[in-house]
């Protein structure tokens, strides 16, 4: 274990994580932030951005806007450490946080593991993952040039993939179970625009099939419970389902420790947690709305709530 004790840890580097990561670091406090993948979270995976303020007025990716956050973070001296985390004792004084590559202690801790996507719980969905079935338009959409890609999910995140997808994939149809979508008018107003985009109402996936992969999908009709079969073009590699219609918090590393409802983590307007010293921002906090600016304000006034804690510890005061 590093002898190290950093004044802050921060578990994630998407939007919340690394803004948090600005105002510790630029508030002169040593500070971690602990990703095991790229960063980013659910943003590196968004293929185009237009409201975030600031951002490029004609749209940009999701992965450019997390790079001027981690070139941020890194300017004010926020260390870094790439590891998987696999314990946390966030009882402790100092925290301890263990991990695969090592071990690390703080006095602070910010979680801000974000949220992953939640699966469409149809038949077989686990056989194809991969194989056609896909949770990430710009991770996978160019396996699906000229072809016919389905979309599950009716609100912002769906439809704004589905008009990606549409840029690359023949045709692209929208499956939502209800009778309209639930996304702002402006993207749907966007989307009726895309001549081969369309939408498939009041039906749900019930089950896909295949020869490993992808080559049926079975639709109901919520209304009559009619059953219609969807069949891979013979002339085409692969047909694509993708898969949007939700998030699931990360946050089972913290069960029996700070306190949850539903999987997200209960915090109050300052980011403190029912724990001293821990604190909580973005996609896994119990909020209403969840997007990048959401997340970027909750990780700044999570690092104002750490600057507050560790200032009463040391019975200092600051301007």
């Amino acid at each position: 274990m590093s002898k190290k004790i950093y004044d802050v840890a921060i578990l994630g580097a998407g939007p919340a994580g690394l803004a948090a990561g600005i105002y510790t670091g630029r508030a002169n406090l040593k500070t971690l932030i602990i990703e095991q993948g790229l960063d980013g979270g659910q943003i590196a995976q968004t293929s185009s951005l237009e409201n975030y303020p600031g951002q490029m007025p004609e749209g940009e990716s999701g992965t450019a806007l997390i790079e001027r956050f981690s070139k941020q973070a890194e300017l004010f001296g926020a260390e870094r450490a790439q590891d998987s985390v696999l314990e946390v004792d966030l009882v402790s004084n100092p925290k301890l946080i263990k991990g695969l590559m090592g071990e690390y202690q703080a006095r602070s801790v910010i979680i801000a593991t974000g949220a992953s996507p939640r699966k469409g719980g149809f038949v077989n969905e686990d056989n194809f993952i991969g194989g056609g079935v896909s949770y990430c338009a710009t991770c996978d959409g160019n396996f699906f040039r000229d072809s016919d890609v389905y979309v599950i999910g009716g609100g912002e995140a769906a439809v704004e993939e589905a008009m990606y997808l549409a840029k690359l994939a023949r045709k692209v149809t929208i499956i939502h179970r209800r009778d309209r979508l639930r996304a702002v008018e402006s993207v749907q107003d966007r989307a009726r625009k895309v001549e081969n985009l369309s939408v498939i109402y009041n039906s749900v996936v019930e089950e896909v099939n295949g020869d490993e992969i992808l080559e049926e999908i079975k639709l109901r009709n919520v209304v009559n419970d009619e059953i219609t079969t969807i069949k891979k073009n013979p002339a085409d590699n692969l047909m694509g389902l993708f898969v949007f219609v939700g998030l699931n918090p990360n946050t089972g590393l913290y069960e029996g420790q700070v306190e949850l409802e539903a999987g997200y983590v209960l915090a109050d307007e300052d980011m403190k947690t029912n724990l001293d010293g821990v604190f909580a921002a973005g996609d896994l906090r119990k909020k209403n709305f969840r997007q990048v600016i959401t997340a970027a304000a909750d990780g700044a006034i999570a690092a104002n709530s750490v600057r507050n804690y560790l200032a009463r510890l040391d019975g200092t005061e600051y301007v």
